[in-house]
């Protein structure tokens, strides 16, 4: 991709080495490649197991692996090999942030634990993401997101909700923590800017969903004694819900008072605009299901379009229901860029999600596309002194390696 001429991007200068697999610390470390920084992928010369989802067109080239891996390069190590773990080690002393979410029994039969790697930089920032805390009793049990989310309560409130305990159906977990780990390394490269000190941050998934999930459901709990009950009313309601129109459905949500004295005009039922129900925030907590019935009672009478003008005229917040593939074609979508089609050297074109965020003065953008498998391993390792002979050595031995060490796409 031409990026000539552009503006620096936030982190243009920091080195980013994703020691990661799956989606939590990929997409992480992704956004930071977003953001400039220079992310180099270190993977198994097979590849991380993201890479064997399907769809894809190609081995190891995954759908899912082309939207958690742009904006890096790949260098290949087996890092079970004495020569492999060297290199890596050679590596840390060029960066400035490692993100990984090996379980700690892994990082310490590897012997890659914080400690090993700060002795080599100081100044490293070394953040670890895992399911448990490192202190507590389940520190090496795996975790995968519906494990998380089972053990941070979100489980519990879709069985409020539905009645069933049904896991939310989106990576939830994974993707909040890996946002999480991204404000973690900025903070404490802020830190290391004072005071010219590394450090390791640890994000343990079940705190991050844990303290997110309590942030409205602690409620009343919040309280001691308690005040009520667990649980924000308005949101574990069967009834807070998409309603249906005359033609389809949509997202009628008056929030406040007002919102909703305007909106019970709009539907012609100006008698309940004064309903004594609805008239503060209080009782409104204690009526939220009665309200969003009378919501899909009214929706009914009137098209999507005519709510759409309408909410919009009295200023209530509202959204159609679109599909998935609707989303993809919506005229916020497309007129915004956030999904573009690149070409991508080995899987042609392909539908690229842009960063959401726009910066005037230090743009994220995308520069890199996904690699293949260890395709920057030559580069990387020529960057750290390694001869040819060397290189070829360590690839004929298995410590390095991958499927292609092509120049970068």
């Amino acid at each position: 991709m031409d990026t000539e001429n552009e503006l620096p991007s936030a982190l243009s200068g920091i080195r980013v080495l994703d020691l990661s697999t799956v989606v939590m610390g990929p997409y992480a470390a992704q956004i930071l490649g977003d953001l400039g920084a220079d992310v180099i992928k270190v993977e198994a010369p097979s590849g991380d197991v993201s890479r064997s989802s399907f769809p894809q067109l190609h081995p190891g080239m995954s759908a899912l692996a082309l939207h958690v891996n742009r904006n890096k390069r790949s260098l290949g190590l087996n890092l079970k090999m004495p020569e492999g773990r060297e290199a890596f080690l050679k590596l840390v002393e060029t960066a400035d942030v490692v993100v990984t979410n090996m379980r700690p029994g892994a990082l310490q039969r590897l012997r890659l634990e914080h400690p090993v790697l700060a002795e080599r930089n100081p100044r490293l920032v070394y953040c670890h993401a895992q399911g448990f805390r490192s202190d507590s009793r389940f520190a090496d049990r795996a975790a995968y997101d519906e494990v998380v989310q089972a053990a941070s309560g979100m489980v519990y409130l879709m069985q409020r909700l539905t009645g069933t305990p049904y896991y939310v159906p989106t990576i939830l977990a994974d993707k909040l923590c890996a946002l999480t780990i991204v404000y973690s390394v900025l903070a404490a490269l802020a830190h290391r800017l004072r005071t010219g000190e590394g450090q390791h941050v640890e994000v343990p998934m079940t705190d991050t969903l844990l303290t997110f999930n309590l942030l409205e459901h602690l409620v009343g709990n919040t309280f001691l004694p308690a005040a009520g009950p667990m649980g924000y009313s308005r949101t574990i309601t069967p009834m807070h819900r998409a309603s249906a129109t005359s033609d389809g459905w949509a997202c009628i949500m008056p929030y406040t008072p007002k919102n909703i004295r305007d909106f019970f005009h709009a539907a012609g039922r100006p008698e309940l605009a004064e309903d004594e129900r609805f008239a503060s925030t209080r009782s409104l907590a204690q009526h939220a299901a009665e309200l969003y019935e009378l919501i899909e009672e009214l929706a009914g009478e009137k098209t999507t379009a005519e709510w759409e003008q309408l909410c919009v005229e009295y200023s209530i917040p509202f959204a159609p229901v679109l599909t998935a593939a609707e989303v993809t074609q919506d005229p916020y979508i497309t007129e915004g860029g956030l999904l573009t089609v690149e070409e991508h050297p080995t899987e042609g074109p392909h539908r690229v999600i842009q960063p959401p965020v726009r910066f005037s003065a230090s743009p994220s953008r995308v520069r890199r596309h996904c690699p293949t498998i260890g395709q920057h391993t030559n580069e990387v390792l020529t960057e750290l002194g390694y001869s040819e002979d060397e290189i070829a050595r360590l690839i004929a031995e298995g410590a390095a390696g991958g499927s292609a060490q092509a120049a970068s796409p």
